[in-house]
């Protein structure tokens, strides 16, 4: 009775059913082994099957150097990826020298003619597809390497500034040692105060250096003799006892406005432009 008619009926019930595991017969049908090696197998010609069946080729390398090649399948170490695929391109190298002269001899030609096209494995839309990729890839890299410098370049700059402040705070601690030296009696010397004056007049002796010897424009020496190099500059015109008994420079034409640009205005011929009085301009605006 099948599971199905009896579950029609009620016989089943929970906790009656039983999972049985039948052991599997094992059938060695050698008869039919053999008919289907027989229908394997025709008896064709090799141009039909070419088939080729030979040992590696001669390890040249190996001659050369002086080691004892492994020709033997056996002696192939199966975990070493280097000598498994060095056997098999021997292999193929020694079935290509033994079916090229075979297939001369049943006149297959081996060689293609000069006019022969061949259309590409993989289509042009696949090879730029692979392209791109590759040229991603590249692109990725780049980036990468561009973000390993900037990295490497703030660690840099991070330790730099770490120095200057540790230097700075050598320098504090240097200073108030000397300091409480001198408060204590220890020393006498100030030489301590003079260290940060000295670094200011080299430094700020080293641009003029360089635009002496680069030398001066005549922009920069017209204001030099104008305005001159700084220092005091309120009272640079009062007159001193010296300067009010000096007339050398004083002319006459100037001073009465003759001559010169004076007499444009106040000479003979000029025309003096004044301007009208306050009660004057009232009235011209009052009549406007």
């Amino acid at each position: 009775m099948c599971l199905q008619e009896a579950f029609a009926k009620g016989l089943l019930k929970p906790g009656m059913n039983v999972l049985v595991d039948k052991p599997k017969k094992f059938v060695n049908n050698l008869e039919g082994l053999k008919q289907c090696l027989a229908g394997f197998r025709k008896e064709l010609p090799w141009v039909e099957r070419l088939d080729m069946t030979n040992l590696p080729a001669e390890d040249v390398i190996s001659k050369a150097e002086g080691k004892v090649p492994s020709a033997a399948n056996g002696d192939v170490n199966a975990d070493d990826d280097f000598q498994r695929e060095m056997f098999f391109y021997r292999q193929a190298q020694a079935t290509v020298l033994d079916a090229l002269p075979l297939l001369n001899k049943h006149g297959i030609a081996t060689k293609r003619p000069d006019d022969y096209f061949a259309e590409m494995a993989k289509s042009d839309q696949h090879m730029q597809k692979i392209r791109k990729k590759l040229i991603s890839k590249q692109l990725m890299l780049e980036k990468s390497e561009k973000a390993k410098k900037l990295r490497e370049q703030r660690k840099f700059g991070k330790k730099v500034q770490i120095e200057v402040i540790q230097k700075r705070q050598k320098e504090k601690k240097a200073m108030m040692t000397s300091v409480k030296k001198y408060q204590k009696g220890m020393t006498d010397k100030l030489d301590f105060l003079e260290g940060d004056q000295k670094k200011g007049k080299d430094s700020a002796q080293g641009p003029k250096k360089a635009a002496n010897k680069k030398g001066l424009n005549a922009k920069r020496k017209y204001k030099d003799q104008r305005f001159g190099f700084g220092g005091k500059k309120s009272g640079k015109k009062w007159n001193t006892k010296e300067s009010h008994n000096d007339v050398s420079s004083f002319r006459a034409k100037v001073a009465n406005a003759k001559g010169g640009k004076g007499g444009k205005k106040g000479g003979k011929g000029g025309k003096q432009n004044k301007r009208p009085g306050k009660s004057v301009r009232k009235k011209i605006k009052s009549r406007s």
